[in-house]
């Protein structure tokens, strides 16, 4: 429990400035910021990256880097984060302030167990016996809603779901009763039933301990769930602040206009209801690309356990020059099935055609003529390119290794085309992959997909990582180029917005099961599965009057479950 009372200041920023040193020169990331969140708020940060928002809340921690200089004031009760020693900002770390990390995998020791890695904080910071300190984990791993936690207690990370590892990340914050929780992007990997769980958690911890929150996102359907005040920051600087019902219905400045319009809406595919009628008939007379008739895909289990079915009895088809938006929970088989269609993983029953090959009990030397015409957009185009390589050689790799070309500089014409493609200049062929944004790396994802041409493409939630600018200039790109060259594609997401934009027909997967398919006016407009029904709940929406009612239907929906 927060030792502020309600409307009690948590944290005071006053002319925050923080200038990197680089090589090129001083770097201003933050420019004059000046912000204040009390006890029991929710103070969001939004703004595309590079605009200083996770920067701002690192400074609260004293987290920066040895090359960044900071000035101005960052106020935790008589302490100035900006000026105080090292041996005080421990002492303040986890007891008057404390963070949840974007990506709990890499925030967690993966070599000890979530008690011990909780108990380490209790232990660094107050006189705990093994056991005391066992039990307060144990006690703050069930407030969080891990379940058995008398047992899980013991268990190492990878035991754990991405939603669960989110919770023990937020029972590592929650534990010594901070007075201000620094949110950093919490739910940007997660499924959005998932997500909802874990606003849920953020909710409580505000309402319950009367905690302040500042939370970092991207995500301005999150924004309307859970925050109180929005603050939006463009190159350095907050261009507007509001509470979130006067942002949201009445924003002032340019820049929060833009970004509230680039927020994908459920219902936006039902535009494009003639567009794709008119795609339909073209299609008509020619063969699918892709046909699976009840699709089985089975893991072999280890050390005498049993083995999982990950897909089954799942039917479908792609057809030519079609989008098939595949969505549904983390472990519902939708990565499985674009592996499988890519020939990355066995099938184990029922069929599979992908471009008149059948899948099941196919040799590598049958598929691979056909690898030419597939093109793959992986989720995180940072860990799918090679560090060592510039842009150009990364994109050039497919036609080298296909023989289209003899190395690199051969196929450089090419690459230039597919740059300009995907509207990046030609001269972004010579960075390496380290120097482009996130939303340009991805742009030279599309095109080294699109090096060789391929019939279908297998897109694995490529824009959940961007920005929501940048999100829907990719997608703008993504809609223009399977026009321009025709490709079928598998579009994987848990994004239900982003899937309407795209897929002429949506289906849905729940534990391995096709539940519902159909168009997006079909399965968005009038869902007749339970799951579907409470995915479409789970999905925040940027209007904090309609969120609140959302959230009220997805409650009484879990209850009915």
């Amino acid at each position: 429990m927060s030792t502020l009372a309600r409307g009690q200041q948590a944290v005071g920023i006053t002319d925050l400035t923080v200038t990197f040193a680089t090589d090129g020169g001083d770097v201003r990331a933050v420019d004059g910021v000046s912000l204040s969140v009390n006890a029991g708020e929710v103070l969001a940060i939004v703004g595309e990256s590079g605009s200083g928002k996770t920067v701002t809340a690192k400074t609260i921690l004293g987290l920066l880097p040895e090359t960044a200089t900071a000035s101005g004031a960052v106020l935790l009760g008589n302490d100035n984060v900006v000026s105080i020693s090292h041996a005080r900002l421990r002492e303040i770390r986890g007891t008057s302030v404390a963070m949840v990390f974007q990506e709990p995998s890499t925030a967690l020791n993966p070599v000890y167990t979530v008690g011990w890695q909780i108990a380490e904080g209790l232990r660094a910071h107050g006189d705990y016996t093994r056991a005391q300190a066992k039990a307060k984990a144990i006690e703050i791993l069930d407030k969080v809603g891990i379940p058995d936690a008398a047992e899980r207690v013991n268990y190492y990370p990878h035991q754990f779901s991405g939603g669960q590892k989110q919770r023990v990340v937020i029972a590592m914050a929650l534990v010594l009763d901070p007075e201000l929780i620094v949110a950093d992007e919490p739910t940007t990997a997660l499924d959005v039933t998932v997500q909802a769980e874990i606003l849920d958690l953020l909710r409580r911890c505000r309402d319950e301990f009367d905690t302040a929150i500042v939370l970092i996102t991207h995500n301005m359907g999150v924004v309307a769930d859970l925050a109180d005040r929005v603050a939006v920051m463009y190159q350095g600087e907050v261009v507007e602040e509001a509470d979130v019902t006067s942002l949201f219905g009445n924003p002032q400045h340019e820049y929060t206009k833009r970004l509230l319009a680039a927020v994908p809406c459920l219902g936006s595919g039902t535009v494009k209801t003639q567009e794709r009628a008119a795609k339909r008939a073209l299609t008509v007379g020619k063969a699918p690309l892709v046909v699976a008739t009840g699709l089985e895909i089975e893991y072999p289990g280890r050390f005498g356990r049993p083995s999982f079915r990950a897909v089954n009895g799942v039917s479908f088809e792609i057809g030519a020059n079609e989008v098939l938006g595949l969505v549904g929970e983390s472990g519902s088989g939708k990565t499985t099935i674009g592996r499988a269609i890519g020939g990355l993983t066995r099938i184990t029953g029922g069929s599979l055609s992908v471009l008149g090959q059948e899948m099941r009990g196919v040799k590598e030397r049958q598929f691979r003529p056909l690898r030419s015409d597939i093109g793959f957009v992986f989720q995180d185009p940072a860990t799918s390119f090679n560090p060592l390589l510039t842009i150009a050689e990364c994109v050039a790799e497919p036609l080298v290794v296909h023989g289209r070309a003899r190395d690199a500089r051969a196929a450089r014409a090419r690459v230039d085309e597919l740059l300009e493609a995907v509207q990046l200049p030609r001269a972004f062929g010579d960075r390496y992959p380290h120097e482009l944004s996130g939303g340009q790396r991805q742009r030279a994802s599309l095109a080294r997909a699109l090096a060789l041409q391929p019939k279908l493409l297998i897109a694995d939630e490529p824009t959940s990582a961007l920005d929501v600018s940048v999100q829907a200039r990719v997608l703008e790109l993504f809609a223009e180029l399977q026009r321009e060259f025709g490709f079928a594609a598998l579009f994987i997401s848990h994004d239900l917005a982003v899937v309407d934009i795209l897929a002429d027909r949506i289906a849905v997967l729940y534990h391995g099961e096709l539940v519902e398919e159909g168009t997006g006016a079909d399965v968005l407009g009038a869902p007749r599965h339970p799951y579907t029904r409470r995915l479409l709940a789970s999905l925040p929406v940027p209007n904090p009057a309609e969120q609140a009612l959302r959230r009220e239907e997805l409650r009484l929906l879990r209850l009915a479950d």
